[in-house]
């Protein structure tokens, strides 16, 4: 049972190493993922200058196959067995174990930020602080693409792993812009079976 001092970053990592080796079974390579959303993320990193984070990496699928693409792709995720795993499955990129609100990386050093998926557990409360980093890292006229659980109101729900939340596309817009990105593209898709997805192509504005 969580106590008064557990921060949200220890409920998820906790939750997500509880069940890594099921999630990389079911979801750590890219057979998993719609064709859409690889083209999406193709076509966003075709557009990038300089090097790309992948934030909350997971087992690093996404970071495979962001080098694939041709950037130079690097990872970061809470949960130390999927870093371990990400590192077994791509020894020639680079891994670490850490939280994208606190990122080791230079301010204005990165050429984008991928977050797919790796916002969901945020509360609305609390996801300035991640766009914040995002913004920091990521220098002017960069990238920043981001996939979520797509609603027509911000709402929690019980994820199957942890407490995860839902977003209106114009609602994770205006966080965006009030963190300093300016929208590009916004994407959503809904289908039998799966529950409504959405994201958002985002620019890092100028800091002037």
């Amino acid at each position: 049972m969580a106590n008064a001092r557990t921060r949200p970053g220890d409920i998820v990592r906790e939750s997500y190493s509880a069940r890594s080796q099921e999630y990389s079974a079911l979801f750590g390579s890219m057979t998993s993922t719609h064709p859409s959303d690889r083209a999406l993320v193709s076509s966003w990193a075709a557009s990038l200058t300089g090097p790309v984070l992948d934030a909350g990496c997971g087992p690093g699928q996404w970071t495979d196959f962001l080098a694939a693409c041709g950037v130079a792709a690097c990872g970061v995720d809470l949960v130390p067995e999927f870093v371990e795993r990400a590192r077994a499955q791509s020894p020639s990129l680079s891994f670490e174990i850490g939280s994208f609100e606190t990122l080791d990386v230079a301010t204005e050093s990165l050429g984008g930020v991928l977050s797919w998926y790796s916002l969901i557990h945020h509360s609305p409360q609390d996801i300035q602080t991640p766009l914040a980093e995002f913004a920091r890292v990521i220098r002017p006229g960069g990238g920043l693409l981001v996939g979520f659980f797509e609603g027509t109101t911000v709402e929690a729900f019980d994820h199957a792993v942890t407490t995860a939340h839902r977003w209106p596309v114009a609602e994770l817009g205006r966080q965006l812009a009030q963190a300093g990105f300016e929208v590009i593209e916004t994407h959503t898709r809904t289908g039998s079976g799966s529950r409504p997805h959405g994201a958002i192509t985002a620019r890092r504005q100028s800091t002037r």
